[in-house]
């Protein structure tokens, strides 16, 4: 079965996840020191079949590239030689880290688990390519805050909406 590669590249450290078979829902899969990334998924790609990657793209607020893209653009000419006939897919990582921090405190992670940089990048990764799922397939199932009754709400987080 054919698989996406969620893909959070940072100089040191490259966050990766993985779809399941059907496309839809987003897996944080593994954090790999950045030397190691190509040799990784080579390794990875011969067990899975890898039909595309999705590769976070650091932007500003004013949606202009940011400092960091420069690392991913010399990364995502390193992948595009690796993996020729793959196709390679970019997705805006505005506030990935933010949502990371906020899975883990939302799934109950202890303070002490949240600091591990490692498990954020795996779970920005993870968000990076659930965002692309969702964006192109025209899922109905992509979470909106609005949808959910008050009564749910307040039973999920423990807090009761101010009215």
């Amino acid at each position: 079965m054919d698989r996406l590669i969620g893909i959070d590249y940072g100089r040191k450290r490259v966050g990766l996840a993985v779809s399941d078979p059907l496309g839809i829902f987003a897996s944080a899969l593994e954090t790999v020191q950045t030397a190691k990334i190509i040799e990784y998924l080579r390794n990875y790609s011969e067990k899975e079949n890898v039909s595309a990657f999705v590769v976070g793209m650091p932007q500003n607020m004013n949606g202009a590239p940011s400092e960091a893209a420069k690392d991913v653009k010399a990364f995502l000419v390193q992948l595009e030689k690796a993996f020729p006939g793959v196709p390679i897919h970019l997705e805006d990582e505005r506030f990935t880290s933010v949502l990371a921090h906020r899975a883990m405190i939302d799934g109950g992670m202890k303070a002490s688990d949240r600091r591990d940089k490692e498990s954020v990048d795996k779970i920005s990764a993870a968000i990076i390519l659930q965002s692309y799922m969702d964006r192109t397939s025209g899922s109905n199932f992509a979470y909106d805050p609005a949808l959910v009754p008050d009564t749910m709400t307040s039973k999920v987080s423990g807090r009761r909406r101010r009215k």
